[in-house]
């Protein structure tokens, strides 16, 4: 331990993060204090991560927090997250930012002060290039003033800002490439919500419990689209044909449109969501480079529809995973396995069903039939916490349905996932 140079002492320091384990570690000798103060890179302070906190008063915090900061130089990751804590002096926490921020890369940021602090004053024009803030406000985003010129990755989470506000701090960012949206507090103008937002370098989004009438995204450069939880009238995404990755979960949308270029697709996963199928097929169906296609829990608008198989077979010729969840009625199934298509490079199929019946095990052996190079093929149902004796039988012949199926495909790998 002697010989180790202060430079890897804190490396080590950096890797532990918390706060408490930090000072404890420095605390070893000399040559580790020095480490803490001229070497340490990653700083964090975190509610949950100690007892005590909750414990402490806000001034004995604020003093503790303090005198720990005070004594690096050069962080370059800051996390303050006091999620439990009572509001802070906003005087104090600008002495921390104010200490740090010539330095510092990376910020999370979830504290509450008096009066209302705005981060983006403290922290805008400098190095800084991941924010991940909550449980803040923002107002008043001037792109001039607070210019964040290295930020890549942004995360708001409980946050309220405008829409105006929201786009202007997009345009404040001219490297960003990763936007997080968690349940955003949308300050409006008019009884119309709507959020436009403007990025030539975004290449990632991810939207979470956000409730608007129309939002829309223009970014050139977007690779992965990702909602969750949502309700939308209207979501439109304007670019170039560079998405690869689309997912929707749990969203409710009226009208979705990602786009006429679509031909660089290579997963779309949908998730807990009512689907019009001759709709939804229609804006993917261009996606010839398509490799994962995960349609779970979902529901069709009309009973009679089923997702077509040979015509996925057909147009998504890379296909190599499959995922489907979904109900069929007798006839329907039948019709779905009709054709004599194959899906030739589909190598793991996952299969799920609300009901474990002899419809399921059909479905499953038609499947099966239809994917000669498959590896690995995946079983989720649901089983009743009461079950009947009808329950349990249904059960067994379903398990003997699937031992007789898997006795010609000794060479796929079989998991179930029950619920």
């Amino acid at each position: 331990m002697d010989d180790l140079p202060v430079e890897v002492i804190g490396n080590i320091l950096s890797r532990l993060g918390a706060a408490r384990d930090v000072v404890i570690a420095s605390a070893t000798c000399r040559k580790w204090r020095e480490a803490f103060r001229r070497d340490l890179h990653l700083l964090s302070f975190n509610s949950n991560d100690w007892p005590v906190y909750h414990d402490l008063t806000t001034s004995r915090l604020e003093i503790l927090i303090t005198q720990t900061i005070f004594q690096t130089t050069g962080l370059q990751g800051l996390t303050i997250l006091m999620d439990d804590v009572d509001e802070f002096s906003a005087s104090t926490v600008i002495a921390w930012l104010m200490y740090t921020r010539e330095s510092l890369r990376k910020l999370h940021y979830n504290v509450r002060t008096t009066p209302n602090l705005n981060i983006l004053d403290i922290c805008g024009r400098q190095k800084l290039e991941m924010l991940v803030l909550a449980h803040n406000t923002i107002t008043g985003v001037d792109p001039n003033y607070q210019r964040f010129a290295c930020l890549t990755s942004l995360s708001l989470s409980y946050v309220s800002i405008s829409a105006l506000d929201l786009n202007l701090l997009l345009t404040a960012c001219p490297k960003i490439e990763t936007l997080a949206l968690i349940n955003p507090e949308i300050a409006m103008s008019d009884a119309q919500v709507t959020v436009e937002l403007s990025s030539p370098t975004l290449k990632s989004i991810y939207v979470e419990a956000i409730s608007l009438d129309k939002f829309m995204l223009e970014a050139d450069s977007l690779e992965n689209l990702h909602l969750k939880d949502c309700a939308l009238e209207l979501f439109e995404l304007i670019g170039k044909g560079t998405l690869k990755i689309f997912k929707i979960d749990d969203v409710s949308v009226i009208h979705l449109d990602i786009g006429e270029s679509v031909e660089n697709l290579e997963v779309v996963d949908v998730s807990n969501f009512t689907i019009i199928w001759p709709k939804f097929y229609l804006m993917i169906s261009r996606s010839s480079n398509l490799r994962v296609l995960r349609l779970w829990d979902v529901v069709f608008d009309d009973e009679d529809e089923i997702v077509d198989l040979e015509t996925i077979a057909v147009c998504f010729p890379q296909l190599n995973r499959l995922s489907l969840s979904y109900d069929l009625r007798d006839g329907v199934l039948h019709y779905c396995l009709q054709g004599s298509y194959h899906l030739q490079n589909v190598v793991s199929l996952e299969l799920g069903w609300t009901v474990i019946n002899d419809l399921f095990s059909q479905w499953i052996e038609g499947l099966l039939q239809r994917c000669p190079n498959l590896k690995k093929l995946i079983i989720h149902g649901t089983v009743s916490d009461t079950k009947t004796h009808e329950d349990c039988q249904m059960l067994a012949n379903f398990t003997s349905s699937i031992v007789r199926i898997m006795r010609k495909y000794m060479h796929v790998e079989v998991q179930f996932e029950y619920e």
